[in-house]
């Protein structure tokens, strides 16, 4: 029975068995597909969550990153070969990041932002657990939503309550900063009393919509998006 995000257990040891290790093979590899793809024009993309992880479930979310802003036609011309089936222009809350996401056929999102992210926006993608995937068999700790620190190891990963852990610690094992996890912790705590909020705004795009044309007319009529553009 899945747990309320947010919502801690108890420390313990997880096994993979023979189909788990499959399932994540077969999973890695559709964002294989994606990260190399991306490569042929040197851009760098990461896979984030429990993809890099190791702790999926077989519809578990297979989530690409471009960290960084980039032309949204360079991301839509190596992608469309893969089949684009959505795309559409994200912003969790009228402070956040403004972000595309690209959903493919084989199941891949991808996600890149269309204002500079800020660092605790990226460090938000390393608190999940991300991952370049140069080594396919590679795994990272990262937390899931539930508040459970996933640790890796040979056989499978340790699962340690956040609660047990200072955020000093939290903050050394996953290399971000401090305040990032304090912050994570507050969002997915707050998540798990009051259940998902929706996010500020979500615009699905025509296939031939750029992005940028998108947000440019979002920005002339939202004073919320105007202001994260150009404080960004």
């Amino acid at each position: 029975m899945r747990r309320k995000t947010g919502e801690m257990g108890s420390p313990k040891e997880v096994i993979y068995d023979e189909k788990h290790w499959e399932i994540l093979r077969e999973l890695r590899l559709k964002a294989l597909e994606v990260v190399k793809e991306l490569r042929t024009r040197n851009i760098t993309s990461f896979v984030h969550g429990s993809i890099a992880r190791g702790d999926v479930r077989k519809d578990s979310d297979i989530d690409v990153i471009i960290p960084y802003v980039i032309p949204s036609f360079i991301v839509e011309t190596l992608l469309s070969p893969l089949g684009i089936i959505e795309k559409s222009l994200v912003q969790a809350t009228p402070h956040s990041v403004i972000k595309a996401h690209i959903s493919l056929e084989n199941g891949v999102n991808v996600s890149f932002p269309l204002v500079e992210p800020k660092r605790r926006e990226i460090e938000f993608y390393r608190f999940g657990g991300m991952i370049d995937l140069r080594d396919i068999n590679e795994r990272v700790p990262g937390v899931n939503k539930n508040l459970m620190l996933i640790s890796p190891t040979e056989d499978g990963h340790l699962e340690t309550p956040l609660s047990d852990l200072s955020p000093g610690r939290i903050a050394s094992i996953l290399k971000i900063s401090q305040d990032t996890v304090e912050e994570r912790i507050r969002v997915l705590t707050r998540r798990g009393e009051v259940g998902r909020t929706g996010v500020y705004l979500k615009e699905i795009l025509h296939p031939d919509e750029s992005f940028e044309e998108v947000l440019k007319r979002i920005v002339e009529r939202d004073p919320a998006v105007r202001r994260r553009v150009w404080n960004c």
